[in-house]
């Protein structure tokens, strides 16, 4: 069908695709537009590449073709009615706005399970459900209901539903750096990434893991997807490790957690940062600075794993053969560090907002996509590259978008009924008021929710529910939001839902709950991290404490360090409890009792 589209056709993709991401961007350069008119645009923009593009038979296409009508009609609808539907303050008229909302409510339900499958969707509708029939429930779990023209007014023509922050944050910010990740990846970036960690460590024991380590944090940070740089990354670094001779889980193991580690580092850190921002005023800056030292300790932890595996194994490293020249690492790293620096100066030189450098630094990056390392002008080359930029941004920017309109009806509820307040003292009540029992109360349901849904509509779900219980317990919000973010990201190496770990077991042909364990061991970070950093707040605060920050880095590390040896390194079960326990303490001294 269209997975292979004849070339009138694919023409026709690219052009769409070259109109939508020009309207994103030129949202950032030309000022201000209506949010009735930027964000159903935004919905109008995406609906087709949901239900016609990945369209995969016959039926779902004719489907998709009707829901695509429907569902872009609705949102032009409400594009040019805006002026008018402003002054409605979200109350229905008529049987036909009626109609409308209905519709989008469908279309954006169906979207997301076309994109992710049925678990966010059916959370989706329980949210519905629970509205529209909630006043049977009683107890305090009921609630007194909201009139069905205004409740439907609320989520569809106001800003309180599928038009709400959330959806802000995707068209200002989270489609602008998947437009810049697509363009970096388009070109020869990818190839930079993986060259500057070869030439970095790929000379060292366990070099072609600890190769992989680099290039999916660099990688990862960009994509946002653990499940996208196994894959990329993945497709390079697996075959190497096992030319080597690296036990197949081990491989498959190293690239899953770094992988996984890419969404919490900065720059980027996938799009969940940017729903961060939203969510709790800090702004972006902030954000990197407050995450920057916690996902250095991740990788540190994972080194160490590897340094500790290869205590056990003969982790060869690169052969001299395939360590990338001096020239070659200097040509291809210019391919990133060009865009990478003039976002960077964007926000810390001029200090633009991030969405604003961001798109200066896409201009550069299509600038590069002119240039390969050959120093050959191709033009077939460059109309490949840009039409991969265009196809792949567009498809990612409607994957993401579909699971933030989803993740915007369940919000919209929550605040409407006051559901979300009901679970926060649920939540409170049931760890008896206590910090650490709410922490890993909330630490189970992110990796429950996470099994099920992408990182960010985990992180998003679990935030508006636990967040205020944690923050109610004493906890700074951006610390709280950290935590939970970091647990949203537990599923992607943990049983019995291990995205990232499926992906990299069938690519090297090895048996997924072996590479499970591999990965859990050398991700142990991820599980004990989030708590160092309620033990430790000092970590966060690099921009105003750097020596205290610093202190708790080094501390931190310790207790990494030999916590990581004792699950791999140590060879009877007593000596790994010992260093397990040992470990532990020295992560979690700065508790205060």
């Amino acid at each position: 069908m269209v997975k292979n589209p004849s070339q009138p056709v694919h023409a026709i993709w690219l052009g769409f695709a070259a109109v939508m991401i020009a309207f994103h961007l030129g949202l950032i350069f030309s000022g201000l537009v209506p949010n009735l008119v930027s964000r159903p645009l935004h919905l109008a923009f995406i609906l087709p590449w949901v239900f016609v593009f990945n369209a995969g038979t016959k039926p779902a296409l004719m489907s998709g073709l009707v829901l695509c009508f429907a569902g872009v009609s609705s949102a032009l609808w409400i594009v040019v009615n805006h002026d008018r539907l402003g002054d409605q303050y979200g109350f229905l008229e008529g049987n036909f706005q009626i109609a409308v909302a209905i519709t989008l409510l469908v279309c954006v339900v169906e979207a997301a399970r076309r994109s992710i499958g049925w678990p966010l969707p059916l959370v989706a509708l329980s949210a519905l459900a629970y509205a529209l029939f909630g006043t049977a429930i009683p107890g305090e779990f009921g609630h007194s209901g909201t009139p069905l023209k205004s409740f439907l007014g609320t989520m569809t023509i106001a800003e309180g539903g599928i038009w709400g922050s959330l959806t802000a944050v995707s068209v200002g910010v989270v489609s602008i750096f998947v437009i810049f990740g697509a363009t970096l990846n388009a070109g020869e970036a990818g190839q930079g990434f993986m060259n500057l960690a070869t030439a970095a460590a790929g000379r060292l024991k366990g070099g072609a893991a600890k190769v992989s380590v680099i290039s999916s944090a660099l990688f990862g940070s960009i994509s946002g997807s653990a499940s996208a740089n196994v894959a990329s990354t993945g497709a390079i670094t697996l075959p190497a490790m096992t030319k080597l001779g690296y036990p197949k889980r081990l491989a498959a193991g190293v690239e899953a957690v770094a992988s996984s580690g890419g969404q919490i580092m900065p720059p980027l850190m996938g799009a969940g940062a940017f729903v961060m921002v939203e969510l709790t005023g800090v702004p972006y800056t902030g954000i990197m600075a407050a995450a920057i030292l916690p996902s250095v300790l991740f990788f540190f932890t994972v080194w160490m794993g590897i340094n500790a595996y290869a205590t056990r194994y003969d982790l060869r490293p690169v052969d001299v053969a395939g360590q990338p020249g001096a020239r070659d690492v200097l040509i291809t790293s210019g391919f990133f560090v060009i865009p990478f620096s003039v976002l960077m100066w964007g926000m810390f030189g001029p200090g633009f907002t991030p969405q604003y450098a961001a798109s200066l630094a896409i201009l550069a990056a299509a600038v590069l996509l002119f240039f390969n390392r050959e120093g050959r002008f191709d033009p077939a080359l460059i109309a490949d590259r840009f039409a991969n930029a265009l196809l792949n941004a567009a498809k990612q920017m409607a994957m993401i978008a579909s699971i933030i309109f989803c993740a915007s009806i369940i919000i919209g509820v929550l605040s409407i009924t006051g559901l979300g307040v009901k679970i926060t003292s649920l939540v409170l009540s049931g760890s008896g008021g206590m910090l650490w029992p709410t922490l890993l109360l909330t630490a189970l349901a992110c990796l429950i929710l996470g099994m099920e849904v992408p990182t960010t509509a985990a992180y998003v779900i679990c935030v508006s529910v636990a967040g205020p219980a944690l923050i109610q317990q004493g906890l700074e919000p951006l610390q709280a939001h950290l935590f939970v973010f970091w647990f949203a990201l537990l599923s992607t190496i943990t049983p019995p839902v291990c995205g990232a770990v499926f992906i990299a077991a069938g690519m090297i042909g090895e048996n997924w709950l072996k590479v499970a364990i591999s990965a859990m061991a050398l991700g142990v970070g991820l599980y004990v991290i989030p708590l160092g950093m309620i033990a430790n707040p000092d970590i966060l605060r690099i921009a105003d404490a750097p020596m205290a920050a610093f202190l708790a880095f080094l501390r931190m590390a310790l207790g990494l360090a030999i916590l990581s040896h004792g699950l791999i390194g140590a060879r009877s079960i007593a000596a790994k409890i010992a260093f397990g326990l040992a470990g532990l303490a020295i992560v979690l001294s700065g508790i205060v009792v």
